[in-house]
């Protein structure tokens, strides 16, 4: 439930909505939105698609980002998947505080560096 909960703060953040913004566009309580963004509850499926819609994310997309779900039936992940895409990578890509640009190039330095490109 923290994950979820710090997720949707960072995701109303970044879109600068208020709770109050927020609860109005959600026709959910700006207490109960609080209580949710710390963890303190687990929101109903009906109370997280509303929320989703209020950050122009779809309810599987929220709860992906989060590790609630897995993504096309697939198991939890470990150091790299079928396809070579580490954990970090994948964090790196989910991250909110990141813009597309800087998951780029941070994607690109971690790369070069496990790729062997230089030693120590």
């Amino acid at each position: 439930m923290d994950a979820l909960g710090g997720f949707i703060r960072a995701q109303r953040q970044l879109a600068k909505l208020s709770l109050r913004e927020m609860a109005s566009m959600t026709s959910v309580s700006n207490a109960y939105l609080s209580q949710i963004e710390r963890g303190l509850h687990q929101p109903s499926l009906k109370v997280l698609r509303s929320i989703a819609d209020a950050l122009n994310l779809s309810t599987e997309q929220m709860l992906a980002e989060t590790g609630w779900v897995r993504t096309n039936g697939s198991a939890p992940r470990t150091d790299s998947s079928a396809n070579g895409t580490s954990d970090t990578e994948e964090c790196i890509r989910r991250d909110p505080r990141l813009s597309q640009s800087q998951r780029e190039a941070l994607l690109s330095v971690y790369r070069s560096f496990v790729s062997g490109g230089g030693s120590d």
